[in-house]
């Protein structure tokens, strides 16, 4: 369970009417939105676009697009500056196999893509051609600022392929293999390899001139072995698996550097590298090398310079706070190779501040008064784009800002979430934008005042709009045990009639849910739970970004303690409303959100009428070594880990619906069965739904998530009862 991770927002997409159906009653259309439609389809919201990247002269804009000839397949189209000259920019292909990933060269005239197990090079007339043909999946495909080298992670170690003569070489050697033969959960990787940590970080870097590669080098057999049976093999399969709890050494993780011309790898003395993360690193152009390191805790954030001429690794930066929890970073050189433009919470608000090694005092850049929610991108220009939720928490925005102290100016203007992808020199900005109504869309505005705003893609088909979707309304209230006003995100119908009484669905309960964007596989989710006839609310409790430093800090150390509260101050609330059934409210989530679900359960009894508990993390002594950044170590803490939810077993009233993955690495499926024989012991009863070889995803693949899903609306329709009465 890492709370600043949201549990994963799977991509699955709803049904669309069949051919000849009438559509013209939206209501009744959207009743038909059925499991089966959400999770097979055919779509209804469409496939949007993704891996947006500028050609280096900012002169073309390419991306991800479903094929129009193979629906759900990927390929790359490419625009111009101007949003002309729309077009393909893959040759047909009569394979199944879609394009994973690509990356410009130089130039910016040619593209090179992985398409399965391939290395293809195309123009901007769609011209491809096969360059290589990889052993094994690579991933993380890049070019080499001078064009020479194609680069990929292939088996845990660096690639390059030699574009010129399609000679591969292998930069690093340090691949050792997973101690697990079952091939999947997240913690099932490579004992070493170059690539992120377990929750994220960087892969590598190309220098400026192409002679060094910087690798984020990943070493696990420092961490404890521990079992997750397997099942469905021949004979059970003990399946250990390196993962540690709080307190334990982490992965080690550190910097590596990757000298081109003799392939010989240089690891970099960081100190303390089982307990703090990577959060990234970047090169200058005048060639040193940025590291950005927060501690596992969370209380500690270095800058690093590594200057390659000195062999110099000098800090820039460091800050320290013992009340910080998970928190948003990120940093990149500004183009002048002198500042470091970076994303960090020094005051009330997360915010983009400016330092360099002549002044190391940190200067904000953005303003005090909202939170930025995305590491900076700065252009050659000397532009700096970043988004942030002004006007208000639920929205995002993007704003750009220079180094010359003037206030930022906000470039976006529509509701909903904007995210940014400027080009390199400034003129043009990309947005990937989505909201309550749309799902994500391609815009590309205008900065120098040519043409102003286009949108690039239409993604939805045409009965997308033919159906009655559930609408958003975004509510304030007071919270009950102090002076906080708390925030929440009600879906309606959209017949909705404020004089009947509802049943509201809580649901997936998380931190940072109160957002104007379409959620994807949750977004439809909810919107056939409320075709069904319920309500659903979220509610940004205790630990969400975007209400000041105190109300994220409160989480530290007391998960299922103000959150709880917090919900219970919405059911109040709720229940107040003339258009809510007080005697039909149920709440659900999965991960943290099963966390909270379980605990209101069983510390408020009577508060909800029945809850569904997914992948909930019960127990802190299982949390994993990634958890210190809420609960810290025992040894420092031991009253947080004293929080076990079988304590309040004996409290169990209302239904419950435990759902877990036998497979899950995140939250041990152990923990659940521990909870579930002491609620056998206080004679309680509940329902258990299990999948046996699904992850800390539960929902993946489909036939778990029909089954799984089918009991969480059923525990639901059974307790509550949809619809009105």
């Amino acid at each position: 369970m890492r709370v600043a991770v949201l549990c994963a927002a799977w991509l699955f997409v709803i049904g669309c009417a069949s051919p000849g159906e009438e559509v013209d009653d939206p209501i009744r259309t959207t009743s038909e939105i059925t499991l089966d439609r959400l999770l097979f389809g055919p779509s209804l919201t469409g496939r949007s676009p993704s891996s947006l990247a500028w050609s280096p002269d900012g002169a073309r804009l390419a991306f991800l697009d479903e094929s129009l000839e193979k629906p759900g397949r990927m390929e790359i189209r490419t625009i111009t500056a101007n949003g002309g000259g729309d077009r393909g920019a893959t040759s047909p292909y009569e394979g199944e196999a879609g394009v994973r990933e690509f990356a410009w060269m130089p130039s910016g005239a040619h593209l090179v893509y992985l398409r399965g197990n391939e290395l293809w090079k195309t123009d901007h007339q769609s011209r491809s051609e096969r360059l290589f043909e990889f052993r094994h999946p690579a991933s993380d495909l890049a070019v080499s600022p001078d064009g020479r080298f194609a680069s990929v992670r292939m088996r845990g170690d660096l690639w390059l392929v030699e574009l010129e003569t399609g000679v591969l070489r292998q930069a690093t050697s340090v691949y050792v293999r997973s101690i697990s033969d079952v091939r999947f959960g997240r913690y099932r990787r490579p004992e070493v390899e170059v690539g992120p940590g377990i929750w994220g970080g960087p892969t590598y870097a190309w220098s400026k001139d192409s002679k060094t590669v910087a690798v984020h080098h990943v070493d696990r057999r420092g961490v404890r072995a521990v079992p997750f049976p397997f099942y469905l093999g021949d004979q059970t399969d003990p399946n250990l698996v390196r993962r540690g709890s709080p307190g334990e050494p982490n992965e080690a993780r550190t910097v590596g550097l990757v000298d081109v011309d003799n392939l010989e790898l240089t690891l970099l003395d960081l100190p303390n590298v089982d307990s703090t993360r990577i959060v990234d690193f970047s090169w200058s152009s005048s060639g040193r090398l940025l590291i950005d390191r927060d501690s596992d805790t969370a209380e500690d954030r270095w800058l690093h310079v590594y200057d390659p001429e000195t062999a110099e690794l000098s800090e820039l930066w460091h800050d320290q706070r013992s009340s910080r929890i998970y928190t948003s970073a990120g940093s990149a050189w500004h183009s002048d190779g002198e500042h470091v433009v970076f994303l960090g919470d020094l005051a009330d608000r997360y915010g983009l501040y400016a330092i360099s090694a002549s002044d190391r005092e940190p200067r904000l850049l953005s303003q005090p008064g909202f939170d930025v929610t995305s590491p900076p991108l700065v252009t050659d220009s000397g532009d700096v784009f970043f988004q942030a939720n002004d006007p208000s928490p639920y929205e995002r925005q993007v704003f750009r800002v220079r180094l010359d102290g003037e206030a930022p100016v906000r470039l976006t203007t529509e509701p909903g979430e904007n995210r940014p992808y400027p080009s390199p020199d400034g003129s043009h900005l990309a947005t990937l934008r989505s909201s309550d109504q749309s799902p994500t869309e391609l815009y590309l505005l205008d900065l120098v005042g040519k043409f102003g705003e286009q949108r690039i893609t239409r993604s939805r088909p045409d009965s997308f709009e033919a159906r009655g979707w559930a609408e958003a309304r975004y509510l304030t209230f007071p919270s009950l045990v102090d002076e906080t006003t708390l925030h929440a995100r009600l879906l309606v119908p959209a017949d909705f009639d404020e004089t009947l009484a509802y049943p509201v669905l809580f649901g997936p309960v998380y931190s940072n849910t109160v957002r104007n964007r379409w959620g994807g596989f949750y977004a439809n989710l909810q919107q056939l739970l409320v075709s069904k006839g319920y309500l659903v609310v979220q509610v940004d409790v205790r630990g969400s970004t975007g209400y000041g430093r105190q109300f994220r800090e409160d989480f530290l150390g007391d998960f299922a303690g103000k959150d709880l509260e917090d919900l219970e101050s919405a059911v109040r609330f709720l229940e107040s409303q003339s258009f809510v059934d007080p005697d039909r409210i149920g709440i659900w989530g999965s991960s943290y959100g099963g966390t909270l679900t379980i605990y209101s359960l069983l510390k408020k009894p009577g508060l909800f009428d029945a809850g569904v508990a997914c992948a909930a993390a019960v127990d802190p002594v299982f949390f994993g070594s990634d958890d210190v950044a809420i609960v810290r170590r025992p040894e420092t803490h031991p009253e947080f880990f004293e929080r076990g939810a079988r304590q309040y077993a004996r409290n169990l009233e209302d239904p419950l619906l435990l759902i877990h993955g036998m497979q899950d690495q995140v939250v041990p499926f152990k923990t659940v069965v521990d909870l579930a024989e002491e609620l056998m012991r206080q004679g309680k009863d509940f329902d258990f739904a299990f999948a046996p070889a699904a992850t800390h995803g539960w929902t993946r693949p489909n036939h778990y998530a029909r089954y799984l899903l089918g009991k969480l609306i059923a525990h639901f329709d059974r307790h509550l009862g949809p619809g009105l009465r």
